[in-house]
């Protein structure tokens, strides 16, 4: 971790959780720690002009939640920390053609990106063959919630691996199904499942907006924030670039698109300012001349300049940060990421 910096009212918004092939049984591993809900709302200006097109180099929209805002929403009555593998069940019925040999609970299901795989009755399932699957998802106050998969969309010929599905959640309180994810106009959204869990919480220094890669879990990640989002820029958790895994640059990017400067789970942004994300790998490239604001790792900036994103003055107590910001050799030295402001 690392300490304290300085401000400036300038520009920039969002998102939250990681993958593999997993089955789910193994020891957990963690980029960070815990869990617990989220506070911030979704705002008006999720989408950036890169959000969704082929071209994911230049500038982008910032946001302040690391997922959806339905996960803490009134129907849901808390916070959707994590999803579980085991007890997933196939509701096949509802498939036309399909027999009831396709029901039941799977024997095992994982992710190879953010495509579901699994077995049923002794027969390999993945894909489309998830759809009206139901999940057991696991709240921040330790209560269940039942998740259940509406629709499939396979990934296109640009990301093949990025699938989405639109997932609605049975509210405790009336028994009804709501959407999981919504847009910034409160429209149902999909979602990108990623392995792996986060921490919602927020003021807690190497807990808060922590990634752990936790074999028996996933996430639903909201498209608009920020760890679909991140996925979205090229960031994918379960992909690597040059034989460099891009897990821990998408665990930098929720830390940089929130203003994270912290790494406590703190958002110190608004939503709908620019921000320029660069990193070493050309994943994203400089395309902007505008002035540094933080250089960025897994655990939050490792220091930040005048020139940010914030509108009141920043300070992270305890935590030990870099003197200089913008050295030439940063990204030799630990830097994930560079983030530059308007």
């Amino acid at each position: 971790m690392r300490a304290s910096g300085r401000w400036c009212g300038v520009v920039a918004v969002v998102g939250a959780v990681a993958c593999g092939g997993e089955v789910p049984g193994e020891p957990e591993q963690h980029l960070g720690e815990q869990e617990a809900p989220l506070a911030v709302p979704n705002g008006t200006n999720l989408n950036g002009t890169n959000l969704n097109g082929t071209n994911l180099n230049g500038t982008n929209l910032n946001g302040k939640d690391l997922n959806g805002k339905d996960l803490n929403g009134d129907q849901l009555a808390g916070t959707l920390v994590s999803v579980d593998y085991a007890g997933a069940r196939s509701d096949a019925r509802l498939l036309r053609g399909w027999g009831a040999w396709w029901q039941g609970t799977f024997d095992a299901v994982w992710l190879e990106g953010s495509v579901f795989q699994g077995r049923l009755r002794g027969r390999s399932v993945s894909g489309l063959e998830f759809q009206h699957a139901r999940f057991t998802g696991n709240l921040g106050h330790g209560q269940k919630v039942d998740l259940r998969v509406d629709a499939i969309t396979p990934g296109s010929a640009a990301s093949p691996d990025v699938w989405t599905y639109r997932v609605s959640y049975r509210a405790p309180r009336d028994g009804r199904w709501y959407p999981l994810c919504r847009d910034a106009s409160g429209q149902p959204a999909d979602a990108i499942p990623v392995a792996g869990r986060w921490d919602y919480r927020q003021g807690l220094p190497g807990m808060g907006g922590a990634k752990y890669d936790d074999p028996r879990t996933f996430t639903f990640a909201c498209e608009g924030a920020a760890i679909a989002k991140c996925i979205r820029f090229g960031y994918k958790p379960w992909a690597s670039v040059e034989g460099v895994s891009l897990a821990a640059h998408h665990q930098a990017c929720t830390r940089l698109i929130r203003a994270d400067y912290c790494g406590d789970g703190t958002s110190h942004t608004v939503n709908g300012q620019w921000v320029n994300i660069i990193d070493a790998l050309g994943v994203q490239q400089d395309t902007e001349s505008w002035a540094l604001e933080a250089e960025w790792d897994t655990e939050g900036a490792r220091c930040f300049t005048d020139h940010n994103r914030s509108h009141a003055p920043v300070s992270c107590p305890g935590v030990r940060m870099k003197t200089q910001c913008g050295t030439p050799e940063a990204f030799s030295t630990g830097t994930l990421l560079r983030s530059e402001t308007p």
